[in-house]
C-alpha cells in the first residue's frame, strides 16, 4: 500500500486549445484514476480531498475544468459546451499518456466521463458516475433555466452571498446546513475567475452531453452509479442515479443510509467504496 501524501502531489499545466490552460495535479502510482468535478466545482471537489486511493496503489489525476479553479477561461465565452469538455479529457488522456483510466466523474464531470465513453468506450477501463444529473436532453424548464441564470447573475457580481442564498443551501436540514454553507463558500473562493464560471453555468446548463439513454444499456463497462437522497438538491435527483444503473449491463448502485449526509459529500468513504468497486473489477 503506497504512502502517497497532499505534499507529494505533482501539478501539471496543460494547453489543449489556443489560450486556454487546464491546471491539476497528480498523486500517487498505479493503475490510473481520472478525477471529474461539478459545474462550479474544483478538482478538490469530487473525493474532498481524500488521497485514500492513492495510498490504495492508483495513480490519481484530477484537474480543474476550463474556467474553473487554477484553469484559465474558455477562449470564448460559449466554449463550456460538453464538446468542449470532452475534448479536454481526451487532451489530458493523451498528453499523460494514460491508457484506459478509471473516469471518476460528479454531476457535469460524471456527464463528461460517459460522453466519452460513450463515444470511444476502449478509452476508459471502468467508470464512477457520483450524482449524475444528465436525463439525456438539454434542460428545456424555463423555471429551471431562470434558476441556473440566476446562480450565474451572481457568480458574475461576484456575489457569493446571493449564490448561497440562490443555491437552496437554506433547505438543508438543519444538522448539515452550517457544514454545507462554508463548505459551498470555500468552494467557489477557489476560482480565480468567477466571471468565467458565470459563463460556464450558463452554458452547461443548457448543453447536451450526449443523445438519450438508450446508449446506456449496451455500454459494456463496470460503472459504479453513486446515487443521493438528497431531497433538497433537485439538480441530483436520485431516479437519474437508479435509471442509469437499470439501464448499464455492468452497474452497481450506491446510495447513503435514509438519515444520512450523502456519500458524495464523505470524501475518504467514498473513496473507500470506489477503491472497493475497482478491487472487485481490476
Amino acid at each position: 500500500m503506497s504512502t502517497a501524501h497532499p505534499s507529494d502531489s505533482r501539478p501539471f499545466r496543460l494547453s489543449p486549445a489556443t489560450g486556454l490552460s487546464l491546471c491539476g495535479e497528480e498523486i500517487g502510482e498505479g493503475s490510473p484514476v481520472v478525477l471529474l468535478h461539478g459545474l462550479t466545482a474544483t478538482r478538490r471537489y469530487v473525493v474532498q480531498g481524500s488521497t485514500l486511493l492513492a495510498r490504495r496503489g492508483h495513480r490519481l489525476i484530477s484537474y480543474d475544468a476550463r474556467g474553473h479553479g487554477e484553469s484559465s477561461p474558455a477562449p470564448q465565452s460559449t466554449a463550456y459546451e460538453y464538446a468542449d469538455l470532452v475534448g479536454d479529457l481526451r487532451h489530458v488522456l493523451d498528453e499523460l499518456g494514460l491508457d484506459r483510466p478509471v473516469a471518476v466523474g460528479s454531476s457535469m464531470g460524471a456527464a463528461t466521463a460517459m460522453a466519452l465513453a460513450l463515444d470511444e468506450p476502449d478509452r476508459v477501463s471502468a467508470l464512477v458516475q457520483i450524482t449524475p444529473a444528465f436525463g439525456g436532453s438539454r434542460r428545456r424548464d424555463p423555471a429551471d433555466l431562470e434558476r441556473w441564470d440566476g446562480l450565474a447573475d451572481a457568480l458574475a457580481n461576484e456575489d457569493i452571498d446571493a449564490f448561497l442564498e440562490r443555491s437552496g443551501v437554506d433547505a438543508v436540514p438543519e444538522r448539515f446546513r452550517d457544514a454545507v454553507l462554508v463548505a459551498v463558500r470555500q468552494r467557489i473562493e477557489r476560482h480565480e475567475r468567477l466571471d468565467a464560471v458565470a459563463d460556464a453555468v450558463r452554458v452547461v446548463a443548457r448543453s447536451r452531453a450526449f443523445e438519450g439513454l438508450d446508449g446506456l444499456n449496451g455500454l459494456d463497462l463496470p460503472v459504479l452509479v453513486v446515487g443521493s437522497r438528497d431531497d433538497t438538491d433537485p439538480g441530483h435527483p436520485l431516479v437519474v442515479a437508479e435509471e442509469y444503473a437499470r439501464r448499464l449491463p455492468r452497474a452497481q448502485l450506491l446510495v447513503e443510509e435514509p438519515g444520512e449526509a450523502p456519500l458524495a459529500w464523505r470524501g475518504s468513504s467514498l473513496s473507500k467504496a470506489i477503491a472497493e468497486f475497482l478491487a472487485a473489477h481490476s
